[in-house]
């Protein structure tokens, strides 16, 4: 049953920018959080040259979980979220 649960699930890498930091850290640390069950690495970069902060995910979940995550940061003002997923 396990592997039949992990053929469902896609690895993919999730691109977040986040333009007004002191804003939208404590949101986007809480959506994180919440879906932290399928986060495998997390690395982030603030950029402050241009005053925002790059944060890439590498996710292994269902394209549900992926998706909502993805869509949940993406909702948050100043935030920008893309996914590249495998097949």
């Amino acid at each position: 049953m396990e592997n039949e649960k992990r053929k469902e699930n896609r690895i993919a890498v999730i691109g977040i920018v986040v333009n007004n930091r002191e804003e939208s850290s404590k949101r986007v640390n809480d959506i994180l959080t919440d879906y932290g069950e399928i986060i495998v690495g997390r690395m982030g970069v603030p950029y402050k040259e241009k005053g925002i902060s790059v944060i890439s995910i590498i996710v292994d979940g269902s394209n549900d979980k992926i998706g909502a995550l993805t869509g949940k940061l993406g909702n948050i003002n100043g935030v920008k979220a893309k996914v590249a997923l495998t097949n």
